[in-house]
């Protein structure tokens, strides 16, 4: 869906409601195919208004993403559910309108179209979160290891280094014989 901002003037009385599925799995996979491995159907419930030369776009997105977990890579079913609202404007002008810092402006040139669909695949991507984890490492399956390496959690690592900084108390004496090798390190 694209709309330019002289369509839209048309809305300036009464918004222009969106109220439609969207398939953006072919879209999404091939742009992030390392964040995201599958999307479904993409619900939309929202509206465009115009007042004054800008175009706001506030939405209800539902969806269900497959991305990898973040420890072992295996697909994980992330479900969706969020609203966003994005403005548009063709005039530097109108910047000091929207003073909020929670407020999501884009300034686009003149005639160029509003791409809802791009805006719709942006704000899908901005919520996935850094770490995903499966049911299975939620509840406490062992980490993944291997010949010679692990994986350990943030609070084990600190542990582990905590006990190798501590000093055998029969070798702390030795420690005060070469006093210049410690800043060698």
């Amino acid at each position: 869906m694209k709309w330019s901002l002289a369509e839209l003037h048309r809305y300036q009385d009464e918004p222009l409601h969106i109220q439609s599925t969207f398939d953006l799995n072919a879209s999404l996979t091939k742009l992030f195919p390392d964040i995201i491995l599958a999307v479904q159907p993409v619900k939309v419930d929202g509206y465009v208004t115009y007042d004054d030369g800008d175009a706001t776009i506030s939405a209800h997105v539902m969806t269900t993403l497959t991305v990898p977990s973040s420890r072992s890579l295996t697909p994980v079913q992330l479900p969706l559910d969020f609203t966003f609202s994005e403005t548009y404007i063709d005039n530097r002008s109108h910047f000091s309108r929207y003073e909020d810092e929670d407020d999501v402006v884009f300034l686009i040139k003149k005639g160029e179209p509003i791409d809802f669909d791009t805006a719709l695949a942006e704000n899908i991507v901005e919520q996935v979160p850094l770490r995903v984890l499966s049911a299975e490492e939620k509840s406490g399956k062992p980490m993944p290891n291997g010949k010679g390496w692990s994986v350990i959690s943030e609070d084990d690592y600190k542990a582990q280094k905590q006990e190798d900084e501590k000093v055998d108390p029969r070798l702390a004496k030795l420690k005060n014989l070469f006093p210049d090798q410690d800043n060698k390190k």
